[in-house]
């Protein structure tokens, strides 16, 4: 199967919205944003992707692509086309199951952000995101106790359905409870039981 190594500028998008179908991308280093437009035209942000997330997955069956994707940071995706991937899957089944197990665990992520979204208030909303991010760097070998958040406060607000100024406010609430300590992007996680506690949890989202 041809793979094609494409790199992204901070700031630089894969693709968006409209444009024809043709591959789905491996993130390899750094990390991405998806968004896509409301109806008012503003733009709302759906998704994070960090390195061994599969992009463009959620255009699977459609003609153009569903969603904008943007670098949030100097970072290369491994593109992989579409035909040559169906035609692979045919020969190797353990291709095929893991494009489903992607797939499967992004309609369980954005079924959890759901729930999340619709009865958590602004700082339990906050908390959950900042141990789902932690989480999520664990897993990359990282540490979950001190990270930087790549996307902006902005971006952070559209994904979480709240203001700008929330969000803010919501990390001066955990750095007040010393829950975290936040210098701009730089986040130390200094209790996780009570940001688990705040957010409802038992355990970081998947």
């Amino acid at each position: 199967m041809p793979v094609r190594r494409c790199k992204h500028a901070a700031g630089q998008s894969i693709y968006h919205a409209g444009q024809p179908f043709h591959a789905i991308h491996l993130v390899h280093v750094g990390s991405y944003k998806t968004s896509e437009l409301a109806a008012d035209g503003r733009e709302q942000v759906t998704g994070f992707r960090m390195r061994g997330d599969l992009i463009g997955i959620e255009s699977i069956g459609l003609t153009t692509y569903a969603s904008d994707v943007i670098a949030l940071e100097d970072s290369e995706t491994w593109e992989l086309p579409y035909p040559a991937v169906l035609r692979a899957c045919l020969h190797i089944p353990e291709l095929q199951s893991h494009l489903t197990a992607a797939m499967a665990a992004e309609i369980r992520c954005d079924r959890s952000w759901m729930l999340m979204l619709g009865t958590l208030a602004a700082e339990c909303r906050v908390a959950a995101f900042l141990l789902d991010v932690a989480a999520r760097y664990a897993r990359l070998g990282y540490s979950a106790r001190h990270f930087i958040l790549r996307m902006s406060r902005v971006d952070m607000a559209s994904f979480l359905a709240l203001k700008h100024e929330t969000v803010s406010r919501a990390l001066s609430r955990l750095h007040d409870l010393n829950y975290i300590d936040v210098q701009r992007r730089e986040v130390h996680v200094l209790d996780a039981d009570g940001l688990r506690s705040m957010a409802g949890i038992s355990a970081t989202l998947n």
